[in-house]
């Protein structure tokens, strides 16, 4: 049955307010049947009822009757059953009560979502996941709000009660609360059901769930006369030493216009009181403010507090209880010498990778030094094809991100990874040293690892180089806006640029130029056995095309730990890597085989070798030659000049007092130098 009922409801003697309410429970539609065919409530995401986006009504379980409707999917990225329950209007004001009854199936997912207007898409209220493993989860774009435990392979009821006057949203499972939040979003249009189980979010790719029951009511608010309240802070995921915005939204709680107000912020026994003024703030209108003075966490679990007061000059409105909110903040303690790396897959041609842009520079500005972002590029004029081809491997599609090269998320969805890597102690802490000529535009860098615990040579090296500010004219630098015009929400200013966004409007940051010696690093950065305390030079070279921006360069080394995720990672500027020193080492950026070596001026053989080094030169007819043979610490074993000139010249490297690991062997002129590298066994 399924019916919307208007009815009136008594609050004082002399005034009344109308509620709403809507309640199905499927018995009235017939069997197979769709339900956005059927009904003149029910459509779905693009509007197409009647086919493989819509839901048909089933008699295998039901909650109560013998009817419900059925989602399920094995896609990664679920669908395409996605089935749309548009409300009566947008609601942002009084209180709403949404619940349905669900069943999730064993082993398996459920998802749906709230938003804010009656167009999809256009403003995000709330995700609500079902995992496999019993936990669900209520967050906002990827901002978490709860977490909890439903009961799997049974029925349950969960209901939301919404205070969307004062923002205060609370979760109740088969009446049980579970906890109440504040939500940015404060206003609802929209109930989505859609059938995905994303890994991104603990979930196992499998959807498959049944919905019963599903029913709303919304109760008008009576608003006193001159009332001021504080409807939301923004959440700060502290990191103990960072200092953060302290960002709250006051709100006309009242019917009365308000025109000024204090707002006080209480953190760690110290108050901030900042007065706005020169408002006309209208009934239900909100404000945003952030204080002038950043807050710093301390370590333990503390709570923020942001107050109203003072408003319209009057000491006390005609409502105290909703003048304060309340966060909780528990600041993480990074790991020593730890930064977290987030590559990002985007492209000119994506036309939803301005999201990845937009995370990529939130992320750095939270975060900073602790967050290394790397935009990897594809089918566009900024790709380097040896990180573009190693990003595929790791993808399902674009846009697309790893956190230290885990589990593949969208690009707004890296935050649970990046707290919980940035807390894994790394096995080494990694420096980045440079020289750099201008004239020839090399760039020769040193990343020394510096290990705290004991490692193994599974451990490897790579270097990166990443620019920022990168332009450029030609029709492959217009970037693809799926967000124009603000159909698909709000999206860091990209909602009120064109689609596409024309290359002269562009700026790109993060951009991947280049890795080496390969996406997975080098497999020969160690000798067989690493000991705590030990350090371990590798040397990488580069030289920088004419129309990259030195001044914008990033240098990134990066270890990789067995599994091939990124263990830890460094990132300077040339200059900075400059004032670090470079310390030599064997040079990785010159390929890694280990194989004879006989097709160029340099020849070494055997390769391991035991007692004797065979080396042959072929002169590049050059007065200045020399070798110099590095260990691989990169301290310099042997050194001698050769007087030829031309011709090749043949000698044997005594090995017998060479202790057993990786060498390096650099034979350099005035106009070039080669290196290869040859391991003692």
């Amino acid at each position: 049955m399924k019916k919307s009922i208007l009815f009136l409801v008594s609050v004082v003697a002399s005034s009344t307010i109308f509620a709403q309410s809507f309640t199905d429970d499927f018995e009235s539609y017939a069997v197979g049947s769709y339900l956005g065919s059927s009904s003149a409530d029910w459509t779905t995401w693009s509007g197409t009822e009647g086919g493989a986006e819509d839901v048909t009504i089933n008699a295998d379980n039901a909650s109560s009757g013998n009817q419900s409707i059925y989602f399920s999917s094995t896609s990664a990225n679920g669908g395409p059953q996605d089935v749309v329950l548009p409300f009566d209007q947008v609601y942002n004001s009084g209180n709403f009560s949404f619940e349905a009854n669900f069943f999730v199936e064993s082993g398996k997912g459920a998802y749906f979502n709230l938003q804010g207007t009656l167009v999809v898409a256009e403003i995000w209220a709330m995700d609500c996941y079902m995992l496999q493993d019993g936990t669900l989860k209520l967050s906002n774009q990827n901002t978490p709000y709860i977490n909890a435990n439903y009961p799997m392979a049974q029925w349950f009821n969960m209901r939301i009660e919404m205070d969307l006057t004062s923002n205060v949203w609370e979760l109740f499972i088969d009446n049980v609360s579970q906890g109440t939040f504040s939500n940015p979003t404060g206003q609802i249009g929209i109930l989505d059901l859609y059938p995905v189980n994303p890994v991104g979010q603990g979930g196992n790719g499998v959807s498959g769930f049944y919905v019963d029951d599903i029913s709303y009511t919304h109760l008008p608010a009576n608003l006193p006369a001159l009332n001021g309240g504080v409807s939301f802070i923004s959440q700060i995921n502290g990191i103990a030493g960072l200092s953060y915005d302290v960002t709250a939204t006051a709100r006309n709680l009242g019917q009365i216009d308000i025109n000024s107000f204090d707002l006080t912020y209480n953190y760690n026994g110290n108050d901030v009181t900042e007065n706005i003024t020169g408002l006309n703030l209208v009934s239900l209108d909100t404000y945003e403010h952030t204080f002038s003075i950043q807050l710093t966490p301390v370590l333990g679990n503390n709570d923020l507090t942001v107050t109203i007061s003072n408003v319209n000059g009057v000491t006390v409105d005609d409502d105290s209880s909703d003048d304060s909110k309340s966060i909780s903040i528990d600041p993480i303690v990074p790991a020593t010498g730890k930064a977290v790396v987030g590559e990002e897959a985007t492209g000119t041609w994506c036309q939803w990778c301005p999201r990845g842009a937009v995370y990529m520079d939130l992320f750095e500005a939270t975060y900073q030094d602790y967050w290394i972002g790397i935009a990897v590029h594809n089918g566009d004029p900024m790709t380097d094809a040896t990180y573009d081809s190693g990003m595929g491997s790791l993808i399902g599609g674009y846009p697309s991100a790893v956190v230290d090269r885990g589990p593949d998320v969208d690009p707004s969805g890296m935050t649970a990874d990046f707290l919980e890597r940035l807390q894994t102690e790394p096995a080494a802490v990694l420096l980045n040293g440079a020289t750099w000529d201008p004239v020839t535009r090399v760039l020769e860098v040193s990343v020394k690892s510096t290990f705290s615990q004991n490692a193994s040579n599974s451990y490897k090296v790579a270097c990166a180089l990443t620019e920022d500010g990168v332009t450029g004219t030609d029709s492959g630098y217009n970037q693809s806006n799926a967000y124009a015009g603000g159909g698909n929400g709000v999206m860091g200013g990209y909602e009120a640029l064109p689609n596409p966004v024309p290359a002269s409007q562009m700026v790109y940051d993060h951009v991947a130029r280049s890795i080496a010696p390969s996406f997975t690093g080098s497999s020969n950065s160690f000798p067989a056995s690493i000991n705590a305390g030990e350090e371990y030079i590798s040397n990488f070279s580069f030289t920088l095309p004419a129309g990259w921006d030195e001044n914008n360069i990033h240098i990134i080394g990066m270890l990789m730990d067995p599994s091939g995720r990124v263990d830890n990672a460094s990132s300077t500027s040339i200059s900075t890597a400059v004032d670090n020193g470079y310390e030599l080492g064997p040079n990785l950026g010159n390929g890694e085989a280990f194989e004879f070596n006989i097709d160029d001026a340099l020849q070494i053989y055997p390769n391991p070798a035991t007692d004797v080094l065979n080396v042959t030169i072929t002169s590049l007819n050059d007065d200045d030659n020399n070798i110099s043979i590095y260990n691989y610490a990169g301290q310099l074993v042997h050194h001698f000049d050769l007087n030829i000139n031309n011709g090749s010249w043949n000698f044997e490297v005594d090995l017998s007092t060479y202790a057993k690991g990786l060498y390096s062997i650099e034979y350099k002129t005035s106009q070039s130098k080669l290196i290869k590298k040859f391991v003692v066994q």
